[in-house]
């Protein structure tokens, strides 16, 4: 093969590739330093949200519960009925 045909296949094959590699690239850059603002933001509610939990006086346990079921008695246990089997042949 030529060299001018090698350089038309380079071209084919690595063209679209690159020109998608210039558009994405940078937008993945951008995404990363989104990300980072996004997670600060959340870090940061967090912890507001952490510092007013501890400023109220102290979690109290809910009201106006059901009490506790009574504890039923166990069930009897019911053996099955043994029959005598018979041990001979009657004669028939």
């Amino acid at each position: 093969m030529s060299t001018t045909s090698d350089l038309v296949t380079a071209a084919v094959l690595f063209g679209p590739g690159t020109a998608l590699a210039a558009v994405v690239l940078p937008s993945l850059r951008k995404s990363r330093a989104d990300s980072a603002a996004v997670l600060l933001v959340l870090a940061e509610s967090a912890a507001a949200r952490a510092a007013a939990a501890l400023e109220e006086s102290g979690p109290t346990p809910p009201t106006g519960r059901e009490p506790a079921p009574e504890t039923a008695p166990a069930p009897t246990v019911r053996l099955a009925t043994v029959l005598a089997f018979p041990t001979t042949r009657r004669a028939a």
